[in-house]
């Protein structure tokens, strides 16, 4: 019989200087395959005495682990060697900048972009966002938020009203605006409260400025001790980091709200001098919001304390805001759906998830 430790040596320096997965599956069927040379050994085996087979048999298993393991290791190796080169060769200057297709890239609407640059904005602040139908009763777009059954919101020619009747709660109607979640959000917690809720609304008007449905986002804080200084700088914040302005100028004035009380109008400085209108500077005054403190009859209807708790409220027209930012001249346009319209005035999609904004293209 051959020498089992001298076969285990030039077999182990051969698998040693194989440089490739091909040449190392040679050196495996050629030594362990059926017809390799450590098969021929075993054949043999059996001409051997009782003793001598005991003692061979068992070598020549050893060997075969032994080679089975270091032909695994080479082949392990030879990969790893494979995959660093690879890695070498396909190396990736991510310091370069990103090279943007021109073709036919879809565009993240000017309403969605806002909407997430005002909701990342009033995170930062601590805002909850808070959710409820478009479809609403009588009660909560009116009745719970102090509107009276007089008021010329209620009549039929600024509200749709559908057919439906909800008994004790009313009319169905499309809601005139966002303020009936609150009322929900209020209904199933306990204060205090701080969200925004963001969402569609219904009127019955079109022209430049107004449309039939339209996006509002409105604001509630309520907790012991809010008051109208927490809602000034509320706004300053706000209209500061949204327009991008930190000098930008904030005027409140009195005004009416049934849901308020008192109630302020919001305006910010402005200059209409030139063909475009710029926020934070010139001489004039524009409008962009109503707040004012929660009144008391709206917290009742929620079932809260009105003698332990206050708040402040606050709406914006969240189309009349991308308006006012990006320069768009007719409100209408923004439901047009022409694809010429939203390629000048969309957004690319960036490939790093953010809510600050898309790339303006």
């Amino acid at each position: 019989m051959e020498n089992i430790k001298s076969i285990e040596n030039e077999i182990i320096s051969k698998i040693e200087k194989a440089d490739n997965e091909r040449a190392l599956e040679e050196i495996r069927i050629s030594e362990l395959g059926k017809k390799g040379r450590i098969s021929n050994i075993l054949k043999k085996v059996g001409s051997l005495s009782p003793a001598e087979r005991k003692e061979i048999g068992s070598s020549i298993n050893t060997l075969k682990k032994i080679i089975t393991e270091k032909i695994r290791e080479k082949r392990d190796y030879l990969l790893k060697i494979e995959i660093d080169t690879k890695l070498i060769k396909e190396k990736i200057d991510v310091t370069l900048p990103a090279q943007i297709k021109q073709q036919n890239n879809g565009r993240i609407h000017p309403v969605s972009q806002v909407l997430d640059e005002i909701s990342e904005i009033f995170g930062s602040l601590g805002y909850e966002l808070a959710d409820g139908p478009d479809i609403e009763s009588e009660y909560y777009n009116f009745n719970a938020l102090n509107i009276p059954d007089s008021h010329p919101a209620r009549q039929m020619h600024d509200t749709f009203y559908l057919s439906k009747n909800n008994g004790k709660k009313g009319q169905s109607l499309l809601r005139t605006h966002t303020s009936p979640v609150q009322v929900r959000t209020m209904e199933k917690g306990k204060p205090p409260f701080k969200f925004i809720s963001p969402g569609r609304s219904y009127r019955a008007d079109s022209d430049q400025t107004h449309t039939p449905m339209f996006h509002m986002i409105e604001g509630l804080v309520v907790d012991e001790e809010a008051n109208l200084g927490h809602l000034k700088w509320t706004l300053e914040t706000f209209l500061s980091s949204f327009f991008e302005n930190n000098e930008i100028k904030v005027r409140l004035r009195p005004s009416y709200f049934p849901f308020t009380e008192p109630s302020l109008e919001v305006d910010v400085l402005c200059d209409r001098s030139g063909s475009t209108l710029k926020i934070g500077e010139g001489s004039d005054w524009l409008e962009v919001a109503g707040a004012g403190m929660v009144h008391p009859n709206v917290l009742k209807a929620s079932n809260i304390d009105s003698k332990k708790y206050q708040g402040f409220a606050f709406g914006f027209g969240l189309d009349r805001l991308a308006q006012l930012k990006y320069g768009i001249p007719d409100l209408r346009t923004l439901f047009s759906g022409d694809i010429r319209w939203l390629k000048h005035y969309g957004f690319l999609a960036l490939d790093i998830p953010t809510l600050a904004r898309g790339l303006k293209k």
